[in-house]
């Protein structure tokens, strides 16, 4: 490790090895020295963790000493720039991040306004449709036992805080539906047809430069194992208003919908964050790793919307040895 490097941490690193050898090209593009630091639960046992250059144990990122050992950590390293990888994550680090300023670490997070409604999929529904974005019929399980909505079957269920697709189904009928659930529940109306995720940049002045589409071809554990990107204008549209939506939205994020034969386009998910997906538009020439360490740096954001449509990503199991 050297001192003149650029480092940057990834947090909730697990499998992300892909992610953090984007950070590694799109430095050596613009002629930085990079050092990747990485953390989790249980580093020894974390890929992302194994492939960077500096690696430690945090605790949960809903225990309340979370945020202090990242802080401590960014302090005594220089961290110039924290990367968090999951939704759970956010909410605290979008709090703190005026306390990671204050060291000279840039935390990658939206405002924390923003996040509050990303990470309510209710309150995400509800501001997207207000702002006039297409979003699928949503409700609460609550709702239709007490007879409050008319609902027609079958719908999508999930959990409203949720995330990597836990808590998710498919209820046929009303009798379906559990008296109770252990967290707040959403009930969505069930879209049929091909599903999008939408990687974006929106820059330090929230101006949207990028949005680059891919089809997923097949899914695996709830991220896109085979995709291919592709230039819609409706999508592009729909991103626009999503950011008008959320003003608070910064750097990169991405969105999933399903073009539904019957209904068109819904946007049924946003992540304020590098989605799993996110290689394949780095591939295709988006540029988003690239944009946040020129910025970083002291140079131009320069993620582009020059970008190669056809691009297939074909993922495959690989390993880190020790």
């Amino acid at each position: 490790m050297t001192d003149r490097a650029l480092r940057v941490l990834f947090t909730s690193a697990g499998r992300r090895v892909e992610l953090t050898r984007c950070f590694r090209a799109a430095a050596g593009k613009l002629g930085l020295g990079l050092e990747v630091h990485a953390c989790d639960l249980d580093p020894e046992l974390s890929a992302a963790c194994r492939d960077s250059d500096a690696r430690f144990a945090v605790p949960r990122c809903t225990d309340p000493a979370y945020v202090d050992v990242l802080l401590e950590y960014c302090a005594a390293n220089a961290i110039r720039l924290l990367v968090p990888t999951i939704d759970p994550e956010l909410d605290a680090l979008a709090s703190a991040a005026p306390r990671f300023a204050a060291i000279g670490t840039t935390v990658h997070v939206s405002s924390p306004e923003t996040i509050a409604v990303v990470r309510d999929k209710a309150l995400t529904a509800a501001t997207l449709a207000e702002a006039g974005v297409p979003v699928p019929r949503t409700t609460t399980p609550e709702a239709v036992r007490d007879g409050a909505v008319d609902w027609h079957w079958p719908a999508f269920i999930k959990p409203s805080g949720g995330s990597a697709s836990r808590g998710i189904g498919v209820v046929r009928s009303a009798a379906d539906l559990a008296p109770s659930y252990p967290e707040p529940m959403i009930l969505q109306e069930l879209l049929e047809g091909e599903e999008y995720t939408v990687n974006i940049y929106v820059d330090r002045d929230g101006a949207l430069r990028s949005v680059i589409p891919h089809v997923r071809l097949s899914v695996r554990a709830g991220e896109v194992e085979k995709g291919r990107t592709v230039r819609r204008d409706d999508i592009e549209d729909v991103a626009r208003r999503i950011v008008e939506a959320l003003p608070g939205l910064r750097g990169v994020a991405c969105f999933q919908l399903i073009d539904d034969a019957a209904r068109g386009l819904r946007v049924f998910e946003i992540n304020a964050r590098f989605g799993g997906g996110y290689p394949l538009a780095d591939h295709a020439g988006g540029r988003f790793a690239e944009s946040l360490l020129a910025s970083i740096s002291g140079g131009e954001e320069c993620a582009s919307n020059s970008w190669t449509e056809g691009a297939t990503m074909l993922r495959y199991d690989a390993a880190v040895f020790v």
